[in-house]
């Protein structure tokens, strides 16, 4: 039987796993839309079982507006202390149930870099683990809501105690245009200051490229936003801007609209892998290590 806020029943005790991992969905994907997709719940189900977990609570872990979810400062809290515990709860359910051998989950956003190929049979072979791929589109690839035990992090992995990371490569960019555009559909290259003067369309969850990335003074003008990379794609397509992204991102989600155009000068994207700072699955250490002994590049965060 659910449980309801009553005058006699209310506070943590009241608090159900389902209302744990509804929380941990939203606070990954920041929008409940997307997160009951991944639960294969209703919206409305998924909000009232987040209102629910508020009120248990006596807090406010979500800030919601008609156009954004974001994390209060006790909702990032308690992501933080949440996801490594439900992974560890996951894991223990698994060896309960017998699931053998030993898994470890690695994350993602929009396509899983070639490098992880050689890097993850090489870690199969010298742990006899396995090893799941999991695709979110969320900032830390699932890794803060706990759905994955290692995350490709493409771009500047967030500041603060909360992750750890190493550098695994890093990506040239390409500038990715409507082929109906009339000043850059018949470009071959293009001078990374030039894209200054166009429009640029930005992926705020898991894209990569912001005007910040120009001097000041001299920065690309905002189109527009995207929440994912689909949108991102189809706004590109529609000619309300320039989109820039990874080259392999971009070559792997063609488009029978958009072309890419290689850039010069551009700043290239760093490429991370990145692991809870604490509570973190004892496999996920092993991954790093096997990172940096195949990657001499590669660099602690």
């Amino acid at each position: 039987m659910d449980h309801v806020r009553t005058a006699d029943r209310a506070g943590p005790e009241a608090v159900e796993l389902r209302h744990l991992r509804g929380f941990l969905a939203v606070a990954d994907e920041l929008s409940f839309t997307h997160a009951a997709d991944r639960l294969r719940v209703g919206q409305p189900a998924l909000t009232r079982t987040v209102r629910a977990l508020e009120e248990s609570l006596g807090a406010r872990l979500l800030e919601r507006t008609t156009r954004r979810v974001g994390l209060t400062e006790a909702g990032r809290r308690l992501r933080d202390d949440l996801a490594p515990l439900l992974a560890r709860l996951d894991t223990a359910l698994d060896t309960a149930a017998g699931a053998e051998p030993p898994l470890l989950r690695l994350g993602f956003t929009s396509v899983l870099p070639e490098a992880c190929v050689p890097l993850t049979a090489a870690f199969k072979a010298a742990t006899g683990a396995g090893v799941r791929l999991v695709r979110r589109d969320a900032p830390l690839a699932g890794l803060a809501s706990g759905a994955c035990d290692v995350a490709v992090v493409r771009g500047d992995v967030p500041e603060g105690g909360a992750v750890r990371s190493r550098v695994l490569l890093r990506e040239p960019r390409v500038a990715v245009v409507a082929r109906g555009s009339a000043e850059l559909a018949g470009r071959r290259v293009l001078d990374w200051a030039e894209l200054a003067d166009f429009p640029l369309v930005v992926n705020t969850v898991t894209g990569t490229t912001r005007p910040e990335l120009w001097p000041e003074g001299r920065r690309p003008r905002l189109a527009c936003t995207a929440d994912n990379l689909d949108e991102w794609l189809e706004a590109v397509a529609a000619g309300h801007g320039v989109g820039v992204a990874p080259e392999p991102v971009a070559r792997r989600h063609a488009h029978p609209s958009l072309r890419r155009v290689r850039l010069k000068n551009a700043p290239p994207v760093t490429v991370s892998l990145a692991v809870a700072a604490r509570d973190a699955h004892p496999l996920a250490a092993r991954y790093l290590e096997q990172c940096a002994a195949q990657f001499s590049d590669g660099s602690s965060g």
